[in-house]
């Protein structure tokens, strides 16, 4: 009991209402609710939601319920472990300053345990709610008690941090008004959380692509790409970029580990057929705050025939930058305006990034409207340069020359040498040689925060890139750097083993450490050839992207491009220990996850 109310756990008295309880969770798992609705803001985002006017009333109390909930899609129907029995879960409104209140309730009698993380949210570390970590996970039968004060407001997120429960559907938007006002003119105000819901359990979803990571692929190369990139490039010179590929035992097409094969793409809880609406009228200006709540997929998002200005990332504010497309990774949130002066239907378009599936809405006028939905567009493949490998193309036939061999070579003593200072001495930005949970080993890390990513920026339209972001928030942090050191993202994708600094999460000797108001830059180099959308629990990460230090952007989640190098400034405001990890659940689940202890 004492360990139970330092987490903040109250117990459930009586038996009556355990058994109402166990009744209640029995006779949802039993599908006797038939498919439940889903909830009201996803059905519709009224007029003036934003300022009170309507149906928006502040709140500081909220109670939230995890059972397992027929889902139903498509005529189909599924288990969710859902929040407030919808998937998504309830729009939690806050408002800055604030001291908020959170029941959580736990109802999946036969499972070890459940959670909610409040993404992106500043807190004291008992309530970031990481199992493990910082609170010991909220029992069957148990209630726990989330409260802290509200110190930030823009667009967010919850979760379950608990297993697979977010795959499963524990997830819900969270949207903080701020105290002194919004910092830009809206008339009408929509939520569009985009996710990926697959009918198959998450736990078999996972022993299959351990099993094969390629199991749910169905784009991959054949003899017919090669012979297209013959006639396209020569005989050489399409050799060139393929050999090196097979000799790591890589595919081109490495883009998702699943895909639109088993994942059905949301947008707020309705499939493509479903086809979600938002409404406005034509003149006003349009708020989206556009949520990734996806385990596996991130997105590029566009709407034919309308601009889009981005006027917020992760929750803080930028100088609009106007755009036709955007790539949101999982876990990120982007806040953008549009200017619709027509009455016409136009589609809200979220294509997955592997070309596999798409998410789709329609903003109307008047309900029934509908527009074109785009073609999918070609499954992009990548090349040698987009992974930083660049040089091992060349003459490649035969095996890599002895003159091959020792340009590597001495261009890893180099990297070796020039290591970054890290927490406990030198850190390389090359993990030790023969890891066997590490696969590549990028020779030439680039920045490429200029780069829209792959697949993206050849369509004759402007794609939003993180090099674009000028921030539009005070910067209460100080130019000098304390400190500096460096976390390599490795991988053995074959194996299907994700780790940081060649060590998953089992394996590692102990927490980072950072230092308790220090100015730390943080050096992210990733030797995979994925996209991996990191997180850092507990404080914010400012990305160095050449803007001035009073204008970078704040970020909690920041895709990172394979064979990519880029730096943020890091000031750790709460002690306790965080969580750092890649946002993809699958690749945390199988090690890319570590702890951060500030002290």
């Amino acid at each position: 009991m004492a360990q139970q109310e330092e987490d903040g756990l109250k117990p459930l008295f009586g038996t009556r209402r355990r058994f109402l309880q166990t009744l209640g969770a029995g006779m949802f798992s039993a599908g006797i609710n038939a498919a439940f609705p889903l909830a009201s803001w996803a059905l519709s985002s009224p007029k003036y939601l934003h300022n009170g006017i309507g149906d928006y009333h502040p709140e500081t109390y909220f109670d939230l319920a995890f059972r397992y909930t027929p889902l139903e899609i498509d005529g189909r129907t599924g288990t969710s472990t859902a929040i407030n029995g919808t998937v998504p879960g309830p729009l939690i409104r806050w408002r800055e300053g604030d001291t908020v209140t959170m029941d959580v309730t736990n109802h999946m009698h036969d499972t070890r345990h459940t959670s909610i993380h409040w993404h992106g949210i500043l807190v004291p570390f008992r309530m970031d709610g990481v199992p493990g970590v910082n609170f010991s996970g909220i029992q069957p039968g148990e209630t726990y008690r989330y409260q802290f004060r509200v110190k930030q407001a823009g667009t967010y997120w919850y979760h379950s941090h608990s297993f697979l429960q977010e795959q499963s559907g524990s997830y819900g938007p969270l949207v903080i008004d701020p105290k002194g006002g919004e910092p830009f003119h809206y008339d009408r105000d929509h939520v569009v959380v985009l996710s990926d819901w697959a009918f198959t359990d998450p736990e078999t979803l996972f022993r299959n692509i351990n099993l094969s990571p390629e199991y749910y692929i169905y784009y991959k190369r054949t003899v017919f790409d090669y012979l297209r990139d013959v006639r396209k490039m020569g005989f050489a010179e399409a050799n060139a970029e393929l050999l090196p590929f097979r000799r790591m035992n890589m595919s081109p097409r490495d883009l998702s580990n699943v895909t639109g094969y088993i994942y059905t793409y949301l947008m707020n809880g309705h499939s493509p057929d479903m086809n979600w609406s938002g409404k406005f009228l034509p003149g006003e200006t349009v708020r989206l705050r556009i949520i990734n709540s996806s385990s596996m997929s991130n997105f590029d998002v566009r709407i034919p025939g309308l601009d889009m200005d981005v006027v917020m990332v992760d929750g803080k504010a930028v100088k609009p930058v106007r755009c036709h497309e955007f790539r949101i990774g999982v876990a990120e949130t982007y806040d953008v305006l549009i200017r619709p002066r027509e009455a016409n239907a136009y589609t809200l378009y979220a294509e997955s990034l592997d070309r596999s599936g798409y998410a789709r809405g329609t903003l109307a006028p008047e309900p029934g409207m509908q527009a074109p939905v785009p073609a999918l567009r070609p499954v992009p493949d990548r090349k040698l340069e987009d992974i930083g490998m660049g040089m091992m193309k060349g003459k490649y036939f035969g095996g890599m020359s002895d003159a091959m061999k020792e340009k590597l070579h001495h261009k890893r003593m180099q990297m070796q040498d020039d290591a970054i200072p890290g927490p406990n001495g030198p850190m390389p930005f090359l993990p030790e040689k023969d890891n066997p949970n590490v696969a590549m080993v990028v020779m030439n890390p680039q920045n490429r925060l200029a780069e829209p990513g792959v697949g993206l920026g050849n369509d004759g339209w402007k794609v939003l890139t993180y090099k674009d972001l000028v921030s539009a928030e005070p910067q209460p942090y100080k130019a000098t750097v304390d400190r500096e050191m460096c976390i390599n993202i490795t991988a053995n994708m074959e194996r299907f083993i994700f780790s940081l600094d060649g060590k998953k999460f089992t394996e590692q000797p102990g927490p980072y450490l950072f230092k308790y108001h220090e100015r730390l830059r943080l050096f992210l180099v990733n030797h995979t050839m994925m996209e991996h959308p990191m997180h850092l629990h507990g404080m914010w990460m400012q990305l160095e992207n050449g803007a001035d230090h009073e204008e970078i952007p704040y970020k909690h989640t920041i895709l990172i491009k394979p064979g990519e190098a880029l730096s943020v400034l890091i000031t750790p405001i709460e002690k306790g220990d965080w969580a750092f990890h890649c946002h993809l659940l699958y690749h945390m689940e199988a090690g890319m996850f570590q702890v951060v202890r500030v002290a």
